[in-house]
């Protein structure tokens, strides 16, 4: 995964993600990430022999840099956010930031061996990093989630958390898998922590990796059973059934929430569109 900057060439145009702080290094003019040559990015050159190779995005290869919290002279160029760039619509240009990303925290929060407290230091053919004292290595996190959509005859269970309270946002639940735990036990124990109903008919829907930090979110539909909503008022705020014309404001489609929300969306109307017919 690192690249040595003779083997890109000076001339060779690529994309550029540069990370300083939790940001990536913008153009402002066209509002999205370098489009450049290595020769256009002097103020990085220190940075010749850290280069991690990420992929291709529009035919060009992609490239990474970690300045850590060093600060740029900028000059015309700008710094954007993960979340400016997944606001900015674009799933493929978010998919390949946020794989970036998760390799650079990786590369920051590995720096020592967890076995033997020794530096680390990155292999040069995979995405690893390795001690050489103890031979331990080691590879990006992952961790698995699942998300899950549950309808309730005509209506969708929506939620507000702590993290969503500023936005006004409202999404389906969420939650991290347990360990010795299988995907579907992790939606019936999370469901029923976090708003004390059971659930039935549980379907797997799809995925999406979700880099705040490292996640790999596993969405699941599925139907409500038995049990009120009870929300504890601090992981969840507020939990409620909403019919379709009701809906609060939720996550955008590009979303894996916001697809499992779209998808149940269509299950009721295609449910009311059968029994209008009968």
């Amino acid at each position: 995964m690192l690249v040595d900057i003779s083997s890109i060439g000076h001339d060779t145009t690529a994309h550029w993600l540069i990370f300083s702080g939790e940001r990536v290094v913008a153009n402002k003019q066209h509002s999205g990430w370098l489009k450049a040559t290595w020769q256009d990015l002097p103020f990085v050159h220190h940075y010749g022999d850290q280069i991690i190779n990420i992929g291709e995005f529009g035919g060009l290869a992609c490239y990474a840099i970690d300045v850590g919290l060093e600060t740029l002279p900028l000059g015309e160029l700008d710094t954007m956010s993960l979340r400016g760039i997944f606001l900015s619509n674009n799933e493929d240009l978010f998919s390949v930031a946020a794989r970036a990303w998760q390799f650079i925290l990786f590369k920051r929060t590995h720096r020592f061996c967890g076995q033997c407290g020794s530096s680390m230091e990155q292999v040069d053919w995979e995405m690893a990093m390795q001690c050489h004292t103890c031979k331990h290595r080691c590879y990006p996190r992952v961790s698995p989630c699942i998300i899950v959509a549950i309808r309730n005859q005509d209506r969708i269970l929506l939620a507000q958390g702590k993290s969503q309270k500023e936005r006004k946002m409202f999404s389906v639940l969420a939650g991290f898998v347990e360990s010795g735990e299988s995907l579907e036990e992790a939606v019936h124990r999370e469901v029923f922590e976090e708003v004390g109903i059971k659930i039935k008919n549980l379907e797997y829907f799809s995925s999406q990796p979700w880099p705040f930090p490292h996640s790999l979110m596993m969405g699941f539909i599925a139907e409500h059973d038995s049990g009120e909503i009870n929300v504890d008022g601090h992981e969840i705020l507020e939990a409620a059934w909403y019919e379709l014309d009701e809906m609060p404001f939720v996550p955008p489609n590009m979303s894996i929430a916001g697809r499992l929300i779209e998808k149940t969306k269509e299950l009721i109307s295609n449910k009311k569109a059968l029994h209008k017919q009968g």
